[in-house]
């Protein structure tokens, strides 16, 4: 467990100190914001096709998978090109849905909220989200040169293993999902991170709905 917090905070620490341009969920405008978001290490909860078990190379893993499956990678400037023109179709899939796309260098990353994803204490996707997971796997199949991370969160609340075993559960139920609509499966890294990663203060109801969330972070694949 400590080395597993050890891991996940130093890769938080590469993103803390730069500046995340995010779309509102709900008014589609541009700001900047200081959030840090970071990709949860962790092991595979399930059976996902094709998916990787985290760890330290397993982005080295996914890539030379996916480029002997036949998917080159992208080059150069080519890379900005292909990640803004990945945000921009998100961000006008997503444009009221209550998920919210960020971008972070090269990365991007959606934020699906707690609250319209799932009920309380549970792991079942909430029947009205489905829609809004169809539209990001239209986007997802299209730009296939991207490796998706997605990691479950949880607030305080509970106990650490409860919470840990939760957000497992959930980003599980979310890359199955996902994968089902047709998405490669070698492209999933699959995580829970529990409440080590919070975004907002736990003290409070506001904060802790903010930190109950699932993360997808688009990587581009690289040489």
């Amino acid at each position: 467990m400590l080395m597993k917090r050890t891991i996940i905070a130093v890769m938080c620490s590469a993103f803390a100190l730069a500046a995340c341009q995010t779309q509102d969920a709900y008014t589609g405008e541009q700001k900047t914001s200081k959030a840090t978001y970071g990709a949860g290490i962790g092991a595979v909860v399930g059976a996902l096709g094709g998916a990787l078990i985290g760890g330290g190379d397993s982005t080295d893993r996914r890539q030379r998978a996916m480029i002997a499956g036949g998917i080159g990678a992208l080059a150069g400037g080519g890379v900005g090109y292909y990640m803004d023109s990945q945000e921009k179709e998100l961000a006008n899939q997503l444009r009221s849905s209550g998920v919210s796309v960020t971008r972070v260098g090269n990365n991007i990353i959606l934020n699906m909220p707690g609250n319209v994803t799932f009920a309380t204490n549970s792991y079942n996707i909430n029947a009205g989200f489905y829609d809004v997971l169809n539209s990001v796997a239209i986007v997802l199949k299209k730009y296939d040169k991207t490796m998706i991370d997605v990691t479950g969160h949880t607030d305080s609340t509970g106990s650490d293993q409860t919470n840990q075993v939760l957000s497992q559960n959930r980003a599980n139920s979310v890359a199955r999902y996902l994968a089902s609509q047709g998405l490669n499966g070698q492209r999933f890294l699959v995580s829970g991170a529990g409440e080590s990663q919070p975004i907002a203060s736990n003290n409070t109801a506001a904060g802790r709905e903010q930190n109950r969330r699932v993360e997808i972070k688009l990587t581009p694949l690289t040489n």
